[in-house]
């Protein structure tokens, strides 16, 4: 396996993933590769059921899926688990998700709308992918702790200081979370990914040789409809 493709942060957005896919697929021709989708699946955009659903049904024989856990369903499980107040994550864009599973009734519990396999699938998801050369995240990684003693909070909501160039020791840090309508924004040690693809409608895919050390060796851009 020698390329890996990174997905930032869907939100909802199936139309974008549909058209991610198509292309990395004619662009791998009939090698095999690895995609990694950095999280945020759900909330903002119209169908959060359905792009879970896509990932859960993975159906890509020569695509080896490595999906990681965004804040976003960190706080989706939470909220079905009573570990937050649900209003939080409404507020946070999970109104739209609770519509894509149907209707919700205010004082209904959240278990009754959404499948018990979607939060099991959920709670398995890992928090980082590392590589020789780089580390794939959500948002963001302490580059003063190895990658064993990172604590989630970190990797699901980190936000980079603008001057902050640095990755984690010699590998290349690969993250969304922090929105840029202008990314993906590259320095020496990581690349950030998040275009803010579910408003923008442009989700931007990189595209990593996995023995090249370093940031991507191209993007992908994919356009679709603004929200």
């Amino acid at each position: 396996m020698s390329l890996t493709y990174a997905i930032p942060d869907l939100h909802g957005r199936l139309d974008l993933l549909e058209q991610a896919l198509s292309r990395i697929l004619e662009h791998v021709g009939n090698q095999t590769a690895r995609v990694v989708t950095l999280g945020d699946y759900v909330d903002r955009g119209p169908k959060s059921r359905d792009v879970i659903e896509f990932l859960m049904q993975w159906s890509f024989p020569n695509l080896q899926l490595v999906a990681l856990k965004g804040n976003h369903e960190a706080m989706m499980w939470e909220a079905c688990n009573n570990l937050v107040e649900t209003e939080w994550w409404i507020e946070n864009g999970g109104n739209e998700t609770l519509a894509s599973y149907g209707e919700f009734i205010p004082g209904v519990s959240l278990r009754s709308v959404i499948p018990q396999h979607h939060l099991e699938w959920i709670a398995e998801l890992p928090t980082f992918f590392a590589d020789s050369k780089r580390v794939f995240v959500h948002a963001g990684l302490d580059p003063r702790l190895p990658l064993n003693q990172q604590s989630e909070r970190t990797l699901l909501w980190k936000r980079y200081p603008k001057d902050t160039s640095s990755g984690h020791g010699s590998r290349h840090v690969v993250h969304g979370h922090q929105a840029e309508e202008r990314g993906p924004i590259v320095s020496g040690g990581k690349t950030n990914l998040d275009t803010m693809a579910w408003k923008t409608g442009r989700l931007v895919i990189g595209v990593f040789f996995d023995e090249k050390p370093g940031g991507a060796i191209e993007f992908l851009e994919i356009l679709g409809s603004p929200l």
